[in-house]
Formats: C-alpha cells, sequence, structure tokens
C-alpha cells in the first residue's frame, strides 16, 4: 500500500442551509492590477491558474427526502493561448431522481479594455446539457469572449440524492492560489474523511450549533444541531503527470474524501455502511450480480467434462480451464466490479465484462476442485484503494491457492498467462474474498523479472554504412506487452512504427516468431541497414557500440520528484553486439568497462567493450537491470543520476583508425 497520503477520520455531527454559514469565502472584486498580470508570479511557464475556488456542502430535506447541496464558485486567470480550455468546464451527475437539479449562475468574463474592466456574461447560449447515458446528465459550459489576459468565473450547485459528496480537488494542473471547502452535515450523517496528496491542506475544528429551518421537516423532532468543517489551502503548485514513469496522477493530487460511514435518523434503525474492509467485502460477496454469479455452474458443465478430459494434476486444471475462458471470452471493455448481464448471458454470447469473465473462471475452477477465489482490484486508471469502500475498486480477477502462495489469473486478456496480470490490473493490492466471508489483502505487484535480450551482428563499411542482423526476445512482461501491441498491427505498420522509433533504421528479412506460444519468448528477427550511426572524418571512423539502441536523453528532468517513480514490474535489458571492422581500419580507443550500482540494491548497469582476439571484432555487452517495479520519491536524486551515468557511457565512441 503506498504511503503517500495521510488519513483523517471525522464524524460530522450537524446540519445547515447555506445562508446560515457564519463566514462564506467570497472572491475579491477583479481589478485592473488582475487583468494586467501577464504571468503567474510563481509559475511563469503556467498557462492558466485558478485564482480562488470555493466549495460549500449542506443537506436539506425535500419532499420527505434527504437531499445533498454541493455550490462550488471558480475563478480562473487565462495567461496564454493554450489555457484557453480552462474556460470550458463540465460536470457528469447521476439523475435518476427528480429531485436532482443543477444550474450555472454568476459566469463572466473579464477583460480589459484600456483602462476599464469589461463584463461579459455568461449566457444561456453557453449552457449546454446532454444525456451520455441512461438515468446521467451532463452539464457544460464555454466562457464567452475568452482571450490571453482574461479572467473567468462561475458558480454552479447541484441539488443530489446521493448523500456523499464528490472528491473536492485543492490542486489541478494549473497553479491554485486560494482553495477553501466548507462542509455541514446533519448530525445523523456519520463520514469518514480522507485528505489525500501532498498538499498542506489545513483544517479547522468543527464547530457545532443548532439548525433551527429544519426540524420542522422531521417529526418528532424538538433540536437539530450542526457542525461546521472547514479546510483550506493557499499557493498550491500545478499538478502534472508529464514526468516520466508515474502512476496515475490522481493518486497524488492534493483532494478531500468523504465515505458514509452510517446513517441515523432518530426513532429509525441506524444503517451502517462501509466501515473496514471486511464489510466492504462482505457487501460485494451478497450483491446478487457477485456472489449469486459465483454459484451458477450448470451453464458450463457439460462444456467443462471436455475441457477437463486427460487433464490429472491441479496445475493442469487450471491452466486447461485458464486457457479455454480466454479462447472462448472476448472482453467488452468494461472494467466492474458487478455483472451487467450475468456469467450465463456472458457465456451464451462468448463476450463480457471484467466480473462476468472472472468470475466465471473462478466458478469453473472451483467446479474442478481447485480452492477459487475472486479478487477485488482497483486499476490503475481507477487509482489506488487506500480507504475501505466499495466504490474504492472497479474490476475483479481470480486468485487459485497452491500451497502457501497464490496464483493470480485474469481471462480477460488473450495474452495474460497465470501470474502475469494486464498491466491495467497490477495497482499495489487487491482483496480476496473467500467462499466463508474471509476476506485476505493480495499483492498484485509482480515478483518477477521482465526481460530483453538484444543480439546484434553488424558490418561497418568504410563510408560509414552499417548493415547487420539482429535478434530481440521478450520475455514475461516484456513478451505480453508486444503481443498487446503487434496484435492489432499489420506487419507493415508494425515495421513503420519500428523504422519510425529508430530514425534511420531499414528493416528487411522481418520474423516474428512464438507471438501466439504463450509459454515461450517472443523473438524479432531481422536484417537491417543504417547510414546515421557513424561518423567517417578523415582517416577516423566514430560510432556508438550501442548502434541505435543508444539512449541519448535522461527522462528525469526535474530536480525534486513528490511521487514514486513506477516501472510497472522489475526488468533487465541485456545487449551482446558484435561490430565488425571494416578492412583497412584498426582500434584507436575503446569505451572503458562501467559498473554502476545503485543504493539498497535498486538497480545495476555493467559495461564492457572489448576486442576480439583477432581484433578486426569489437564486442559489447551491456546489461541494464532494475530491481524494483517502484522506486521511493526519496531515491529520486540517485536514480536521476545513475541514469545519467548509464547515458553518458552509452554515448562514448569507438575510434577506429585508417592503418
Amino acid at each position: 500500500m503506498p504511503k503517500n497520503f495521510f488519513l483523517i477520520c471525522l464524524f460530522f455531527t450537524g446540519s445547515l442551509s447555506f445562508a446560515q454559514l457564519t463566514a462564506i469565502a467570497k472572491a475579491p472584486a477583479v481589478t485592473v492590477a488582475d487583468l494586467k498580470e501577464a504571468a503567474h508570479p510563481a509559475d511563469t511557464s503556467a498557462v492558466a491558474a485558478v485564482q480562488h475556488q470555493y466549495g460549500n456542502i449542506w443537506f436539506d430535506i425535500i419532499d420527505n427526502k434527504w437531499v445533498m447541496n454541493t455550490e462550488v464558485f471558480t475563478r480562473i486567470k487565462i495567461y496564454k493561448k493554450e489555457g484557453y480550455n480552462w474556460a470550458n468546464w463540465k460536470k457528469e451527475y447521476y439523475a435518476k431522481d427528480n429531485l436532482v437539479k443543477l444550474t450555472i449562475t454568476d459566469g463572466a468574463t473579464y477583460n480589459l479594455v484600456g483602462t476599464n474592466i469589461e463584463k461579459t456574461f455568461l449566457k444561456t447560449d453557453g449552457i449546454f446539457e446532454d444525456a451520455p447515458a441512461e438515468n446521467w446528465k451532463r452539464t457544460s459550459v464555454k466562457m464567452p469572449n475568452v482571450k490571453e489576459g482574461s479572467i473567468i468565473e462561475f458558480k454552479y450547485t447541484l441539488r443530489s440524492r446521493r448523500l456523499t459528496p464528490d472528491d473536492f480537488y485543492f490542486q489541478h494542473a494549473i497553479p491554485v492560489n486560494h482553495v477553501r471547502l466548507d462542509v455541514a452535515a446533519p448530525t445523523y450523517f456519520y463520514f469518514n474523511v480522507f485528505t489525500l496528496g501532498y498538499v498542506d491542506v489545513k483544517h479547522n475544528e468543527p464547530f457545532s450549533r443548532l439548525n433551527t429551518e429544519i426540524v420542522n421537516k422531521i417529526e418528532r423532532v424538538n433540536e437539530v444541531r450542526e457542525n461546521i468543517s472547514t479546510y483550506y489551502a493557499d499557493n498550491l503548485k500545478a499538478i502534472s503527470g508529464d514526468e516520466p514513469y508515474v502512476n496515475n496522477i490522481e493518486n497524488y493530487t492534493g483532494l478531500i474524501r468523504h465515505e458514509l460511514a452510517a446513517f441515523a435518523q432518530p426513532f429509525s434503525p441506524a444503517e451502517n455502511y462501509a466501515v473496514n474492509w471486511e464489510t466492504v467485502a462482505k457487501t460485494v460477496y451478497d450483491n446478487d450480480n457477485f456472489g449469486r454469479e459465483l454459484r451458477y455452474d450448470s451453464y458450463f458443465k457439460a462444456d467443462l467434462a471436455v475441457v477437463l478430459a486427460g487433464a490429472k494434476t491441479n496445475g493442469e486444471k487450471m491452466n486447461s480451464i485458464f486457457s479455454y475462458v480466454k479462447s472462448r471470452m472476448n472482453w467488452n471493455g468494461y472494467n466492474r466490479l458487478l455483472c451487467k448481464d450475468g456469467v450465463k448471458k456472458a457465456y451464451e454470447n462468448k463476450a463480457g465484462n471484467a466480473a462476468e469473465i472472472n468470475l466465471m473462471l473462478t466458478a469453473m475452477l472451483r467446479e474442478a476442485g481447485l480452492e477459487a477465489n475472486p479478487v477485488l482490484v482497483s486499476t490503475r486508471d481507477n487509482g489506488v484503494a487506500v480507504y475501505p469502500s466499495v466504490d474504492a475498486y472497479n474490476y475483479v480477477i481470480c486468485a487459485v491457492k497452491e500451497g502457501d502462495k497464490n496464483i493470480l489469473l485474469d481471462a480477460t486478456s488473450k495474452f495474460s498467462v497465470p501470474n502475469l496480470l494486464p498491466v491495467r490490473a497490477i495497482n499495489w493490492d487487491g482483496r480476496m474474498i473467500k467462499k466463508n466471508g474471509n476476506n485476505e489483502e493480495i499483492n498484485l505487484m509482480p515478483d518477477l523479472y521482465s526481460k530483453e535480450v538484444i543480439n546484434v551482428m553488424a558490418d561497418v563499411s568504410k563510408e560509414g554504412k552499417v548493415t547487420g542482423k539482429l535478434r530481440h526476445q521478450h520475455i514475461d512482461y516484456n513478451a505480453y506487452t508486444f503481443r498487446e501491441r503487434y496484435v492489432d498491427l499489420t506487419p507493415e505498420s508494425y515495421l513503420d512504427k519500428l523504422e519510425e522509433k529508430y530514425k534511420g533504421l531499414e528493416v528487411t528479412d522481418y520474423k516474428v516468431t512464438n507471438e501466439k506460444d504463450l509459454t515461450k519468448p517472443v523473438s524479432e528477427d531481422y536484417s537491417f541497414t543504417h547510414n546515421g550511426l557513424v561518423d567517417v572524418i578523415g582517416d577516423m571512423i566514430y560510432i556508438n557500440p550501442m548502434l541505435f539502441f543508444a539512449q541519448h536523453t535522461n527522462p528525469f528532468k526535474q530536480d525534486k520528484r513528490a511521487f514514486p517513480i513506477d516501472f510497472v514490474f522489475a526488468q533487465q535489458e541485456k545487449y551482446l553486439m558484435n561490430i565488425k571492422v571494416p578492412d583497412g581500419y584498426s582500434i584507436a580507443s575503446l569505451p572503458v568497462q562501467l559498473k554502476l550500482a545503485m543504493e539498497d540494491g535498486l538497480g545495476s548497469f555493467q559495461y564492457t567493450v572489448q576486442p576480439s582476439p583477432a581484433g578486426n571484432v569489437v564486442q559489447l555487452s551491456a546489461t541494464f537491470q532494475l530491481n524494483s517495479p517502484v522506486i521511493s520519491a526519496s531515491y529520486y536524486t540517485t536514480l536521476k543520476d545513475f541514469f545519467q551515468k548509464m547515458i553518458e557511457k552509452q554515448n562514448e565512441k569507438i575510434v577506429l583508425k585508417k592503418s
């Protein structure tokens, strides 16, 4: 579990109408100085900045039903044309209930005309509504008269029957000057509140007061108290996903997250919601679209008997069933925690979502006598599951017990193998749900090295042309990612991408083997020509021993880094190059050997260039290895320096001299 968040658990008691808040945050008037500001004071590269953002959340009763009101005011300064998209906004919301309503008010764009402030109001023709899915609505805003230097502002108010607040973001992809959230909750609502990210969000102690307006809306209640909590932060840096090797940037973004833990209204039984992982697991398992689907087996029994014919050991049974489900079923692209159409219909249609396919797999494995259980997963694009909530998960895989270990299976991908999950599912930890209702945290991170081995035999002409033959082997996750990428491409389009990746490369006699045999590494073999790898200057020839595989720029450019470096899986790259010296030339100098090792065994690089015994061939051996799929940001300086030294060594030249 990542340690890049801190947690506050508060039990709010209170309610309030918006008008009763004692110190509502209000943005100051827009000034000429604001409009003249040509660049953000703390980040001159910023294309825009949030000057003020204020949120208020409060509850009310309408038609004997609780509703939650969310009001957010936003003011943004546009510095550059690239920031115009920040003048557009949209929000999707669940709107099955007729009490749900979203309104846009106070919309305006400010511009400086001479020495005067021009204010252009947002009109109805700049507000758009549509329905992206059943029971969902979407409201979009396009602000008028936006230019470089403009300031835009608007306020939205959403009345919802969903009684858990949406995540409130303190941090955005642009700087934020001032941000604040005020929350008022009825005494009957108990929320767990989580503050995530790397920003310093301050909060006041909740204060309690009476709410007289809501008393008459609840029978037999003479008094309702309210607690008001305030969160605020100033001068926040932009959160950027441009840094390399970052998992979902949402995992590190500063925000406030609420989870409804319980509801206890007077004279009614208390309703308890997710308060721990055990409750979450039970809630999911008890859902008819999960636990009941696991118990169905009649639809596959006849086929399963055929699949298991000849399989004797548990390993053979597991592999036979896993291969059968992968070959029969087609994933429809939906990451789902629950079945939509059900396993029976999915089996009949040979297509389904992640839950339908992997619950089906689990049921078949159980029928075959294996100890198989579903595992709840949050995919990488869904973020890390850091607090107990059903909403924390959006995906299901399967685990098969073998001794004291679990073998992880995911049949949504044609190219996955046991313990090699699709990359989307490699996201820290999952939660296994057993038949008896117990649950167990499962590590999803792979503990194997994924390797690439590249062998090259090359000739260098006196004119500087390099020709040769190459074999490139992809092993484990590298094989998986190659297959996923290659399957949707024609050989011609793949070669176009290969030649585009290595500028100046011309490939002939291309052949790929084992692209469908998942038990073996994928191997690429081809002949190549390249005219841009050698410098011929007078009687000297200069050539990079790594040829077109040499890395030229360090991916880590920032001075500091707050986020972990996520390589997804541990990896090793091994290069073996044999470069024939052209006739009439001899070796004048070679790069010296280098051995690098990062602290705490995180990675290593070994690099050797030497002549053959006959002196007519230069032999290179280079091995780059990362021993951890994720490296803490505390090692960033070490990692950056490691990569820099490795790249510098890769770009040292072989020098050949005319004899």
